[in-house]
């Protein structure tokens, strides 16, 4: 595929603006060949104009052609093969197995809503029928379902430039939904958004999808996602990225004439509470489990254990000392650019500015483009509950061990917590048993509760839940991750006293669908 460095507005190329720009190897600091033209407001206008224009014919499209069309954007990101892996390798500096396998999750998510979509269940269809003797008035006939939201936009994220970008799990769930997108491409993988969009596309065209069920713009600056944000036909936003990217975000389109949901995923640091039965039965398996969560895709995961709450003991202290000897044979690693490997740089030097942070151990020096180095920091429980910066997430290679004085400092930390994605408990039955107050602590602070894993690594499946309270999302009631994820893109609309040919498919009494729903508070499918 040859590169052109067009928007999209539907099957349409364009690229009218005078703003262009190139992308660039992180491993080595080159600038990779073919411009990409920055998306002016009126190419915005269009992308989302044309996405308005065929919301109903796609919304009221059989729910098997969209099922057939998510699958054909799987069989078309599979058939670009590694010219695909390839470019993005160039634009990311990660290895071909984990860019292979992301295409894999990428494909499959489109799969798994394929599939849901299908079975229906997920429209939620509810039947009150009409009761005219009720005294001492008559129940109307009430039905209600799920309908899409409208034109979406998309925002795709720098760490996972297949799974989470232009065709991934916020794209897949809008478009089984019933909504359009526009998506804003990342612009640190231009090329690989570009050949994505084309798989997009070319589904669409052979799966005889309406023009404009897709659309993707380019740009290096907010202007180009604020003209998504703010369009007044666009009804809804998913974004995976940067706290600060998401909260301007979220505030642009609170303050719309008409605000809409923005669907944020901004990270977090993720605590993991090491309990004391587990650091005594097993700390070396700890140790090194603990540091391959840490230095995975080099840190560069929103799920990475930032956060070790740990109480004060000798087997800690092995534990610790066990940690920082794995950490000092580690090797470099690339970041994804100069970017955010500045912004790891700081964060890390802000931890060290703390009184009462120390650096534990730190892996070895890289001269290559891009290349840091791992680092474990500790502090103790009443620096840390002193300082509620040393919760912020640094996005890399780095995680803070923290030192509690025994149980109650251990929850009090908890308590003192802000919202994460995760948490995770590592211990022992009887520890479970012991800290039961932690767990209930927890659950109002995270939206996975893992025991004795580790939380990278976000499994795509019906009850994954990928988010968490403020400020690791902005609407801790969803999932980005997971079939529950299409839920972000509907809304629950009654039907009153409708004849039968009027009604949607899936509230008719003959049920053509073949849908399980609740019917005067039973769940039936007749």
């Amino acid at each position: 595929m040859i590169l052109t460095g067009q928007n999209f507005i539907g099957s349409e190329r364009t690229g009218v603006g005078s703003e262009t720009f190139q992308a660039m190897n992180p491993a080595t600091g080159d600038l990779l060949p073919t411009s990409f033209y920055e998306a002016t407001e009126a190419e915005v206008d269009r992308a989302v104009l044309r996405a308005e224009a065929v919301f109903q014919e796609y919304k009221e499209m059989a729910v098997e052609d969209r099922a057939l069309f998510l699958e054909a954007i799987g069989d078309e990101l599979f058939a670009m093969g590694d010219n695909l892996i390839d470019r993005c390798i160039a634009e990311t500096a990660l290895p071909a197995a984990r860019l292979n396998g992301e295409r894999m999750r990428t494909i499959n998510q489109l799969k798994m809503f394929a599939s849901l979509i299908r079975e229906g269940s997920w429209v939620d269809a509810r039947i009150d029928t009409a009761i005219p003797d009720r005294q001492p008035l008559p129940r109307p006939d009430i039905r209600q379902m799920h309908i899409p939201l409208g034109p979406v936009g998309i925002f795709g994220a720098s760490n996972f430039p297949l799974a989470f970008s232009v065709a991934g799990g916020d794209t897949a769930s809008a478009l089984a939904a019933g909504c359009p997108v526009v998506v804003k491409a990342h612009p640190l993988h231009p090329g690989t958004s570009e050949m994505v969009a084309q798989a997009i596309v070319s589904a669409a065209h052979k799966t005889g999808m309406p023009d404009g069920v897709f659309s993707m713009v380019q740009g290096t600056s907010v202007d180009v996602g604020m003209a998504i944000v703010l369009h007044p036909k666009i009804t809804a936003v998913g974004f995976t990225g940067s706290f600060r990217g998401g909260k301007a975000l979220f505030d642009a389109a609170n303050k719309r004439e008409t605000p809409i949901p923005v669907f944020a995923e901004m990270g977090s640091s993720n605590p993991v509470f090491l309990l004391p039965g587990a650091v005594s039965e097993r700390a070396e398996a700890l140790a090194a489990g603990l540091i391959g969560s840490l230095n995975m895709g080099v840190g560069q995961f929103c799920t990475n254990p930032g956060l070790l709450i740990v109480n004060d003991s000798p087997e800690t202290s092995e534990l610790l000392k066990k940690m920082g000897d794995m950490v000092s044979e580690t090797v470099p690693g690339t970041m994804l650019s100069e970017g955010i490997r500045n912004n790891y740089e700081t964060g890390v030097s802000k931890l060290m500015s703390f009184q009462g942070v120390e650096l534990v151990s730190e892996g070895t020096s890289g001269s290559g483009e891009n290349q840091v180095h791992s680092k474990v920091f500790k502090t103790k429980a009443n620096h840390f509950i002193e300082h509620s910066e040393l919760e912020e997430e640094v996005f890399g290679p780095s995680t803070l061990s923290v030192i509690a004085e025994g149980k109650a400092e251990m929850l009090e930390i908890a308590r003192k917590m802000q919202g994460h994605l995760t948490a995770t408990i590592q211990g022992t039955d009887a520890d479970l048993d012991a800290y039961k107050d932690l767990i209930h602590i927890l659950e109002r602070k995270v939206g996975r509760l893992l025991f004795n894993g580790y939380p990278t690594g976000v499994e795509v499946g019906q009850a994954m839940v990928h988010g968490g309270p403020y400020p690791a999302t902005t609407a801790p009631q969803s999932t980005s991750v997971g079939t529950g994820a299409i839920k972000r893109f509907v809304r629950p609309v009654c039907y009153q006293d409708f004849p039968q040919t009027s009604l949607p498919l899936a509230l008719r009494d003959d049920n053509p669908l073949n849908l399980w729903r609740l019917i005067n508070g039973e769940l039936k499918k007749k």
